[in-house]
């Protein structure tokens, strides 16, 4: 099969790897119908986060028909188009209890094999799905093919930084970055009851895009957002801001811009043994700091009939759509920012 791969820093190869075999009666074999570049393959793309193997197929982000399934399989068959998140989930230890799927103990992340060991992803035409009856979920009606792929990631986790926060319709909220997930978390925010929400980014195209869904930008270049929110805010700074970016500088601002009494809510991967802030700065300020992966699996559900009302256009951050053999162009563009790239969307 095509796909793909990793081969080192800003290095991604399409080219022809072995198809994937059933290796557990629980598996199943997922012919791709659409897949992604998500921000998070940027850190891997950059090797801010080390120890992928080359050769790995890359994606967590796909949606797809299956078209084998293991002897064990007993909720899905040959033909269902299904949607996956972005991590394997068993469903019965006591973290998929809680509903914090993201951290099952025979959980694996998409598109990650270090020495060896691991999946491959979803930008590629198969992918081998362990545990499948508790980690895939068929596309529901009135669900497009683009709003299940959304729902396998980007949504649920931009959904996940707005919960963490706690809103109430009277606070005022910042989002830091209008990539994909930046943008869910506004949409997140303003389904949330959220009326004062500002988004926080330098690139004029993604902060139009958080405008339409309500948000007030706010044009890093052009403007200082501490004094912004300050102002807005008697002075004290935002109730909670969402950092979605993984980088230091986004970690600090969040720090600058929160009231005492606070929250930070984090959803961008970080991979510095340190944060922007330290423990002593926060007690200072009575800071309530929520970091982690989303549980995709668990949210998936949650926000099904969410989508099913169409409230919220969140397709319309789609900005491209291109055959996978484009895929390198593709990682190229969405990494510079180039040609209004926002959000990608790959087709095998």
């Amino acid at each position: 099969m095509q796909a793909l791969t990793f081969h080192g820093k800003e290095k991604i190869e399409y080219e022809s790897i072995d198809d994937p075999q059933i290796e557990s009666p629980d598996d199943v074999i997922l012919r791709v119908i659409l897949t992604t570049v998500c921000g998070s393959d940027l850190h891997v793309y950059h090797e801010r986060e080390k120890g992928l193997d080359h050769g790995t197929a890359m994606g967590h982000e796909f949606i797809g028909e299956i078209v084998e399934t293991g002897k064990a399989v007993r909720s899905f068959e040959k033909g269902d188009r299904v949607m996956c998140p972005f991590t394997t989930n068993c469903g019965e230890c006591f973290y998929c209890r809680i509903g914090l799927t993201c951290r099952c103990v025979r959980g694996q992340l998409f598109g990650w094999i270090q020495d060896g060991n691991g999946l491959h992803g979803g930008q590629a035409e198969l992918v081998r799905i362990p545990m499948a009856d508790s980690t895939l979920m068929r596309i529901p009606e009135g669900i497009s093919d683009e709003e299940a792929l959304f729902l396998c990631d980007i949504f649920p986790t931009g959904y996940f930084c707005a919960d963490m926060a706690g809103i109430e319709p009277s606070g005022t909220y910042a989002v830091l970055g209008c990539g994909p997930v930046g943008l869910m978390a506004a949409v997140g925010a303003i389904a949330h009851g959220a009326k004062n929400l500002y988004s926080i980014d330098r690139v004029p195209y993604r902060l139009e895009l958080a405008a339409a869904f309500g948000a007030t930008p706010i044009d890093l270049s052009r403007s200082d957002p501490a004094e912004v929110i300050r102002e807005a805010t008697d002075g004290r700074g935002a109730d909670a801001v969402f950092e979605v970016v993984g980088s230091e500088e986004a970690a600090r601002l969040a720090f600058v811009l929160v009231r005492p009494g606070g929250v930070i809510s984090t959803v961008g991967v970080h991979s510095k043994e340190s944060y922007s802030f330290s423990l002593g700065e926060g007690y200072d300020r009575n800071i309530t700091f929520r970091i982690g992966r989303c549980p995709a699996r668990h949210y998936m559900e949650r926000l099904i009939p969410l989508v099913q009302k169409k409230t919220y256009d969140i397709t319309s951050i789609v900005s491209h759509r291109m055959p996978m053999s484009e895929g390198v162009h593709a990682y190229r563009i969405f990494d510079k920012k180039q040609d209004k790239a926002s959000k990608i969307l790959l087709e095998p």
